[in-house]
């Protein structure tokens, strides 16, 4: 049973918390909610923590968390909570160094909240926390949008506009032009997010926004002075707002930069290169190549304009490797979208749903068994093949159940790929595939499992799972009524002790 009303009062403490930027204050007031709640309180204090974790950079406990999350969110699967973790977990692939993970899980959060009629201040959030997720990826039409719809729906509920102000997303759409050379872009929607800072200043709505938000305001005065721009507003002293109260990795990164555009702004070139040359920050806050953008400045500044050429190249290649991994996963999308309807087109040829695997589209083990039994009985010799992944623990461990999931799917995609049109292909179970090839030699299963190895080795496992490399190892048994392996039982032990001893022995560079 559920804590109730006491937790639900708790974790309002807590979204509270976060919202005034006092992140470890609320994860500290978090760990005995997390202990004794249960139900949707679980889930909902789960997501928080996630939050938590997100704005701290404590990226070893993302995974495990994560998880829980969502195995506590199935059991109660309203949208708004599942397309805010569905957010949140776009930023925990972002972190990760996973494009891949991130689209998947931002196209997810969308479905799920684009399908709900009915609208509350927890849809708002969700769509609110999904256009940060947008924008920390560079998709910056798409933040836009989400806000949009944000702003929409919390108009209609009567809440507050300074909930809505989130100008670091106009901030990161600005320096991004700028670091692909549309400086005039840039400067112009910085000047249009300090013009809503003055009428905000005006309004007495400050004190209304989050200290995130201020320090964005601070970084859109600072990078444009930086840029040497000026006007209304911008001769104030933007170092009040980049210091406002805020613990969150976020934060912490605008107000370094936004020093280091200050230095620059006053001509203090030597004292802004050094700034950069001990900054930590991560890159998703504005962007890998801000960095380099400022330090082009900054030698522009200090008179050294060779310096200044180098570190602007270095920028706009950064900042033109994220498109590029963008069109690579367009190509991959693509491919796989092939590979899913040729799996639909085999999963309906099989026995449907009762006799496929749901999570890849591949049969399962009864439709393996039925494949064979058939086969057998038409009195055909068959050889089977046990196909493990090397390192799938690793992938769990490291990046999470979701991701393995991921990388599941993407095997079962190379295997029916590969494998010639006659040839069965089924997941086993757990991390182990099969595959059944009739009237083959042992050459030829030898070159399938050359093909199958080197297919699934050729993956771009680095853009899905950072740092975890996946491979595979096969072992291979006979199956034939004169024996003396007669059913899938016996070839799958067979084979799978074959397959250990593969694990066994040592690989050719």
């Amino acid at each position: 049973m559920a804590v109730g009303v006491g937790s639900a009062a708790e974790l309002e403490h807590v979204r509270n918390l976060l919202l005034a930027g006092r992140c470890a204050e609320a994860g500290g007031i978090l760990q005995p909610i997390l202990a004794t709640s249960t139900g949707p309180d679980l889930a909902d204090a789960l997501a928080e923590q996630l939050v938590v974790l997100i704005n701290l950079r404590r990226g070893d406990e993302y995974s495990a968390t994560m998880d829980a999350a969502f195995e506590a969110a199935r059991a109660y699967p309203e949208p708004a909570r599942v397309g805010l973790l569905h957010a949140f977990a776009a930023l925990v692939g972002l972190h990760s160094g996973s494009l891949e993970t991130c689209v998947w899980h931002l196209v997810l959060s969308a479905r799920t909240l684009n399908a709900v009629e009915l609208t509350d201040a927890g849809i708002v959030r969700a769509w609110h926390d999904l256009a940060l997720a947008y924008s920390y990826a560079g998709f910056h039409g798409h933040a836009l949008g989400a806000l949009a719809r944000a702003r929409t729906i919390g108009a209609g509920l009567g809440m507050p506009p300074g909930f809505f102000a989130a100008p670091d997303i106009r901030v990161r759409h600005a320096v991004s032009l700028d670091q692909f050379g549309d400086t005039e872009g840039c400067s112009r929607i910085l000047r249009d997010v300090v013009q809503d800072l003055r009428l905000r200043r005006l309004g007495g709505e400050l004190g209304l926004l989050r200290p995130v938000s201020l320090r964005a305001y601070g970084y859109a005065i600072a990078r444009l002075a930086a840029l040497g721009r000026h006007g209304p507003m911008l001769d104030s002293d933007p170092r009040p707002l980049l210091q406002a109260a805020d613990d969150s990795g976020t934060a912490h990164d605008l107000a370094v930069l936004g020093a280091v555009c200050l230095a620059i702004a006053e001509h203090r070139p030597i004292e802004a290169l050094a700034r950069l040359e001990t900054a930590e920050v991560a890159d998703e806050t504005l962007g890998a190549a801000e960095g380099h953008r400022l330090r082009a400045l900054a030698y522009v500044a200090a008179g050294d304009l060779a310096a200044a050429y180098d570190a602007d190249r270095q920028a706009c290649r950064i900042a033109g490797a994220s498109n590029e991994k963008l069109r690579d996963l367009f190509v991959e999308g693509m491919a796989a979208r092939v590979d899913h309807d040729e799996l639909r087109r085999r999963a309906d040829w099989y026995a449907g749903a009762a006799s496929t695997d749901p999570l890849t589209g591949l049969p399962n083990r009864w439709a393996l068994e039925h494949y064979v039994n058939q086969l057998m009985a038409k009195g055909e010799s068959l050889v089977l093949g046990v196909c493990d992944l090397d390192g799938f623990k690793a992938v769990n461990t490291v990046h999470g159940h979701l991701s393995g999931d991921l990388v599941l799917q993407r095997v079962a995609a190379v295997l029916s790929r590969v494998m010639r049109r006659d040839d069965f292909v089924a997941r086993y179970g757990g991390d182990e595939f099969v595959v059944v090839l009739a009237t083959t030699s042992q050459e030829e299963a030898s070159e399938i499992a050359r093909r199958i190895v080197t297919a699934v080795s050729c993956e771009d496992w680095e853009s899905l799972v950072p740092g975890t490399p996946v491979s595979v190892t096969i072992g291979w048994a006979g199956i034939s009524e004169e024996g003396p392996i007669t059913t899938v039982a016996e070839a799958f032990v067979a084979a799978d002790h074959e397959m250990l001893k593969a694990k066994e022995m040592p690989r050719a560079c």
